[in-house]
């Protein structure tokens, strides 16, 4: 019994850190296509071109509809990961760079492990929490000498999309235990197909000529991974090895995406960042600890 709890607690450990490889590109690759899209018709699109990928896995796959109980709770989902997020960070890096907008990424872990003790019945212990919020705080900390801009119009929509998402991973991390992760993100998906059709037809450019390819290639990247296969890693490891701890793995993405935001679009990134990142991985090795 205690050898398939751990088997199942590493595998979560592995699949969540694969989607937070996948996530820590989203940022970035959303700050290079808000350069050729409105951020309304980018998060639109991106959630249509997913969903279609997602409705095909489910048909080719035979997969059941989920139950009635399940659908409110799809909803959530949709609208925390599949809508706000998206639509909040788009419009948030109009105003700041990727680069600060990690300042709030590091802020995810607690907002998720939080929502999973609300949402998903978890209670991990006093020490879990120590080294939860010394590791957000530090990444905020870290992040918010990386940038000298400063706006508050988009500070303010960074928080909200963090607080949505926190509560969208926790509900979709408390479906996959019945449903599956894949399964999960792909009737959000399907759920919020309608609405987002609507407002991509609505948002579309008035013309296709000078989006440059980047934007194009950025937008591909956040529909297809950000948007759907990031996902099926994340909610899977959410599920096997609890909200709670393996959203701490979140901390690491900060400066994955740090990385990426100072090699493909050339923002400033502290040398300091290997020695903080030694840090972030005790903290998250702690959080494993006592979750």
């Amino acid at each position: 019994m205690q050898t398939t709890l751990n088997r199942h607690t590493t595998a979560g450990w592995g699949s969540g850190l694969l989607g937070v490889l996948i996530f820590s590109g989203s940022l970035p690759a959303t700050r290079v296509a808000v350069s050729g899209f409105d951020p309304l018709f980018l998060t639109s699109a991106r959630a249509v071109i997913a969903a279609f990928l997602g409705s095909a896995l489910l048909v080719l796959m035979k997969q059941s509809r989920p139950g009635q109980g399940d659908i409110a709770a799809l909803a959530f989902v949709a609208l925390g990961v599949v809508v706000d997020f998206p639509l909040l960070t788009a419009l948030a890096l109009q105003h700041i760079t990727s680069a600060h907008s990690i300042v709030f990424i590091g802020l995810l872990p607690l907002a998720t492990a939080i929502f999973g003790v609300l949402r998903g019945g978890e209670r991990p212990r006093p020490m879990f929490w120590l080294f939860s919020c010394v590791g957000s705080m530090s990444v905020a900390i870290f992040a918010l000498t990386q940038s000298a801009e400063v706006s508050l119009k988009g500070d303010l929509l960074m928080l909200a999309a963090i607080v949505l998402c926190g509560f969208g991973y926790a509900e979709g991390a408390t479906l996959s235990r019945r449903l599956g992760g894949w399964q999960v993100i792909s009737w959000a998906l399907v759920l919020s197909l309608p609405v987002m059709i609507i407002q991509a037809l609505v948002t579309l450019p008035e013309t296709w000529v000078g989006i440059s390819v980047p934007a194009w290639i950025s937008l591909g990247y956040v529909s297809v991974f950000s948007m759907l296969v990031g996902f099926i890693f994340w909610y899977r490891g959410l599920a096997l090895g609890g909200i709670a701890g393996v959203g701490q793995l979140q901390l690491l993405q900060p400066f994955l995406g740090l990385a990426l935001a100072g090699l493909l679009l050339h923002e400033y990134v502290a040398p300091t960042m290997i020695g903080i990142t030694v840090f972030v991985v005790f903290c998250v090795a702690g959080a494993k600890r006592f979750a």
